[in-house]
């Protein structure tokens, strides 16, 4: 996967970003979807964010691949 990735033009560093931007997006959907009320929908809009904010980790990942492939060569 992560060659095919590179190949597309994929770069680590857009893998950087796009983990970056997630940890962003997160904090305004928690902010911005909690609501003010204690009803569901304050709920709801924390575990987004909550989710949102779990793919950095994935993006972080694929970047420290991709890097990795392009030492390897």
């Amino acid at each position: 996967m992560l060659k095919k990735l590179h190949s597309l033009g994929f770069t680590a560093n857009i893998s950087y970003a796009l983990g970056f931007l997630s940890v962003i997006g997160s904090i305004v959907v928690w902010f911005t979807q909690g609501g003010t009320d204690a009803g569901l929908e304050g709920a709801a809009g924390e575990r987004f964010g909550i989710f949102v904010g779990l793919w950095a980790p994935t993006f972080m990942a694929i970047g420290n691949g991709i890097e990795n492939l392009k030492r390897d060569k």
